[in-house]
């Protein structure tokens, strides 16, 4: 059975003991990582206890596929619920959880399956999609609203609290991987520490944003450009730093209605110089020059145009089942040609 995002908080709290198998997955392997561990520790005391918890990889199930079972049917020498715990799992894995979830025998073992992206076809996906022995939970990337829930409550953790022009920036800085931005949460509660207990715009700017953020802005930027020659560059930087297709579709969506928002104003009448300024967060100093350019290149509505290619390929990338970072690359240069074109700037 699915778990939707509503009732994973219930089910965190409290897992449902007819529930054999727990399959999480999505492209946020932080977010997975993090939900797995809440789930385990709702299980057992101890997260490295030897007598409750078994790790197997696929060379174990390789070796003996039915060694799944036999620790799943093992007990504990010490007593209560054992986890026997799968990590980077694929569709190797999908017949010996079919046994589990078949096996006739009264369970109480929790196999914990952790995995990345799979498709709605996925083998593994639809036996936990569909079995009332089983839940499935989904750990998409974080979008905006969810990221200012996580920010605002890893900051209060530390007894922080924060400006909106810094949470605005942060939002648009992390997102693509949920332990990334615990990290990045921690770095900016150890800048504070001893501070007045408010994170501002300044803040931000001197201890979060340097790596992968920077790399999917140079992605936006060369996009909107018509840069092809820098995206094609941008984006390999990216897949060799583990980013996800979704997390740089968002980041591409982000700037575009930033621009967007420019455009308007522009159109309205509006100082570009002063509108980039008011714009929270501001345009960095160093992209101003490139986003004038931009607004020479795109109107309002050849920026509603492209981002509804953006949304388009981010639902593709969550349904289709295709290669998520062909859809990406795809969408991008579709967008990027358009930024070239002279049919473009003449609209």
């Amino acid at each position: 059975m699915k778990i939707a995002p509503r009732q994973l908080g219930a089910f965190l709290a409290k897992p449902d003991p007819a529930v054999r198998v727990a399959l999480v997955y999505g492209p946020d392997s932080g977010q997975v990582r993090e939900t797995a561990k809440a789930l385990l520790l709702q299980v057992v005391d101890d997260p490295k206890d030897p007598f409750r918890i078994a790790e197997l990889t696929a060379a174990d199930l390789k070796a003996d596929p039915a060694r799944l079972s036999d620790e799943v049917g093992a007990l504990s020498f010490t007593g209560g619920r054992r986890v026997v715990r799968l990590r980077d799992a694929g569709n190797w894995a999908a017949d010996a959880v079919t046994a589990v979830l078949d096996d006739v025998r009264e369970i109480d073992s929790l196999v914990l399956v952790e995995a990345g992206e799979l498709a709605p076809r996925d083998r593994l996906r639809k036996i936990c999609d569909s079995h009332a022995a089983a839940a499935s939970i989904a750990c998409y990337v974080d979008d905006d609203r969810t990221l200012d829930q996580v920010i605002a409550e890893g900051l209060k953790t530390f007894g922080l609290s924060i400006d909106p022009a810094a949470q605005a920036l942060l939002v648009d800085s992390l997102g693509a991987d949920r332990g990334v931005t615990r990290q990045e949460l921690e770095k900016l509660a150890l800048y504070k520490a001893g501070g007045d207990g408010v994170v501002t715009l300044a803040d931000v700017e001197a201890c979060v944003g340097d790596g992968a953020s920077l790399v999917r802005d140079d992605v936006a930027l060369a996009t909107l450009s018509g840069d092809q020659g820098g995206l094609d560059a941008a984006l390999t930087r990216c897949w060799q730093a583990g980013e996800s297709a979704i997390g740089i579709l968002r980041t591409v969506q982000r700037h575009l209605q930033r621009l967007h928002l420019l455009a308007v104003r522009r159109a309205a009448g509006a100082n570009v110089e002063e509108a980039m300024k008011r714009l929270r967060p501001p345009v960095f100093f160093k992209h101003q020059p490139i986003v004038r350019g931009q607004l020479q290149l795109w109107s309002p509505r050849t920026l509603v145009q492209a981002m509804t290619i953006v949304t388009e390929a981010e639902v593709n990338c969550k349904s289709t089942g295709m290669p998520d970072r062909a859809l990406c690359g795809r969408a991008l240069v579709r967008i990027a040609n358009a930024a070239r074109s002279s049919d473009l700037r003449r609209a």
